[in-house]
C-alpha cells in the first residue's frame, strides 16, 4: 500500500468501517506501546489514586479506565519513566516507585485491571473482561549501569526497557544528545545481549539512528519501538530512519507509530526544532525535564504549535507499513506524556477513528488486527521463547561497565 499526502484524502468514516472497527476492535483490541499516566499520578497528586480516580472517568489526564474502553485499548504498556536529569541510585529509586504505582493501580482497579508479564497474561486478561497491564522502564539510567539491577526490574515485571530517554547514558547514544560513543558502548551491547536472555523487549524508542543500527545487529529476538514514527515523513531525530525500518522484517520487530505533534508533522517538528533551540541558548536542556516542560508551555503560549491531525499519524502508520511491512508496524500514542496531541487523536478514546480512517483506504480487518495488537503479541511470544532459548545457552552476565568500557564511561552523564 502506497502512502499518501495527509492532505488529499478523507477520514469521515463509512457507516460500515465504523462497524468493521468495532469488530476489529472486540477481536484484537489495541495493545499500545507506551502511556505516561504513572508519572502523571506522581507529578498531580503524589500516585494517591484517591484523588485521581482514573476507574471514574473524567480525570484531568489523557487516559482513565472508560476513556480506554472506549478507545478499544485491551493492553496498555504503563511506562515506568523517570527524568534522566535523576541518575544513579536517584533514578534507581525513582524507578522502584513507579514500579510499584504500576503495582498498585492494577491492584485497585482488579476488576478492571490484569497483571500483564507474558503475551499469554495479555489474553487471559481479555478472556476474564479486564485490561492487561504492562511496564516498560523508560530510559537506560533507571538501571544505573547494572545488569542486576536489570535482572530485577524484569523480576518485578517490566517487560521493556528504553535504552535512553533524551540523553546518552554511560552505554549508549541518545536521539536527542551528542554522540559519545557511536551508537553502543561494549557494556551496551551486553545489555542487549542480557534483555535477550532474559525476556526483556528491546525498546529502541529514544535512542540514535546508530544506536539502532547497532542494537538491530545484537539483538537475537525481536525489538520495538514503543513510541517513534517514520523520520522520511517527519525529519525528527526521534522517528526511525527508512533504513532501520527495512531490517525490522529480518529481525521481527515492530515500530509502533506515535502520535506526538512535533514527531508526526513536520510544521510541529520545526517549531519544536526552534523551541529547542531557544531553550538551549538559557542553558535548559533535555535532560532538565521539568524546566524544558515549563520553557516549552510558555514557548507554547507565545508562539502557537502548528496543528497535528490525524491524517498526519496515518501517513506515519502507511508508511511504516510500506518500508517495513504490515508485520512490524503498531501503535504507542504516548498519552499523558505530551500537552498537545493531533487534532482527532486528543486522548484515549481516539483509537477507533484512526482504524477507520485506515479502513477507509483499504486495509482490511486481518491488517487491522496486526496493528492493534497482532504484531506486539507475537514479538512478545517471540522474545518469551528466545529467552528459553539463550538461558539454556549461557546464564546470567556478571560484566560491569568498568570491565567492559574502562572506569572513564562510569564518570560520564546519564
Amino acid at each position: 500500500m502506497t502512502s499518501a499526502t495527509p492532505s488529499v484524502f478523507s477520514l469521515s468514516p463509512s457507516a460500515s468501517s465504523t462497524d468493521r472497527v468495532a469488530a476489529v476492535l472486540r477481536e484484537h483490541p489495541v495493545v499500545d506501546g507506551h502511556n505516561d499516566l504513572l508519572w502523571e499520578a506522581r507529578l498531580q497528586v503524589g500516585y494517591d489514586f484517591d484523588r485521581l480516580d482514573v476507574g471514574a472517568g473524567g480525570t484531568p489526564t489523557h487516559t482513565d479506565l472508560p476513556r480506554l474502553r472506549q478507545g478499544g485499548v485491551g493492553g496498555q504498556f504503563w511506562s515506568v519513566f523517570v527524568p534522566a536529569s535523576l541518575s544513579g541510585d536517584d533514578a534507581v529509586s525513582a524507578t522502584l516507585e513507579q514500579v510499584d504505582a504500576g503495582h498498585q493501580l492494577v491492584a485497585r482497579y482488579a476488576d478492571q485491571l490484569a497483571f500483564a508479564r507474558t503475551a499469554d497474561e495479555v489474553e487471559a486478561a481479555w478472556r476474564s473482561g479486564r485490561i492487561a497491564s504492562l511496564l516498560g522502564a523508560e530510559g537506560g539510567h533507571s538501571i544505573n549501569s547494572s545488569l542486576a539491577t536489570l535482572r530485577m526490574l524484569h523480576v518485578l515485571g517490566v517487560r521493556y526497557l528504553t535504552l535512553t530517554h533524551n540523553s546518552n547514558v554511560p552505554w549508549a547514544d541518545s536521539a536527542t544528545d551528542v554522540p559519545v560513543h557511536g551508537g553502543l558502548s561494549r557494556f551496551g551491547v551486553e545489555v542487549v545481549r542480557e534483555m535477550n536472555r532474559i525476556g526483556m523487549l528491546v525498546d529502541l524508542s529514544h535512542v540514535s539512528a546508530d544506536t539502532m543500527r547497532q542494537a538491530l545487529a545484537v539483538a537475537q529476538v525481536p525489538v520495538i519501538f514503543s513510541h517513534s514514527s517514520a523520520r522520511a515523513v517527519c525529519d525528527s531525530p526521534r522517528n526511525v530512519p527508512d533504513d532501520v525500518l527495512a531490517t525490522l522484517p529480518g529481525n521481527g520487530g515492530v515500530c509502533m507509530v506515535t502520535f506526538v505533534p512535533s514527531f508526526v508533522n513536520p510544521d510541529a517538528a520545526a517549531w519544536r526544532a526552534e523551541g529547542t533551540a531557544q531553550a538551549a541558548a538559557q542553558g535548559i536542556t533535555l535532560a532538565d525535564a521539568d524546566e524544558y516542560g515549563a520553557f516549552l508551555t510558555a514557548y507554547r503560549a507565545s508562539t502557537p504549535e502548528p496543528p497535528a491531525t490525524l491524517a498526519d499519524v496515518v501517513a506515519h502508520v502507511e508508511h511504516v507499513r510500506e518500508v517495513a511491512g504490515v508485520d512490524h508496524v503498531g501503535l504507542g500514542g504516548d498519552y499523558d506524556g505530551v500537552e498537545v496531541l493531533p487534532e482527532g487523536l486528543g486522548d484515549v478514546t481516539g483509537y477507533p477513528r484512526l482504524l477507520e480512517a485506515l479502513a477507509d483506504r483499504g486495509w482490511s480487518d486481518d491488517e487491522l488486527g496486526r496493528l492493534t495488537s497482532g504484531n506486539v503479541l507475537r514479538v512478545l511470544r517471540e522474545a518469551e521463547s528466545g529467552a528459553k532459548t539463550l538461558q539454556a545457552e549461557r546464564g546470567p552476565s556478571l560484566a560491569t561497565i568498568a570491565e567492559l568500557d574502562g572506569p572513564s564511561e562510569e564518570a560520564t552523564v546519564g
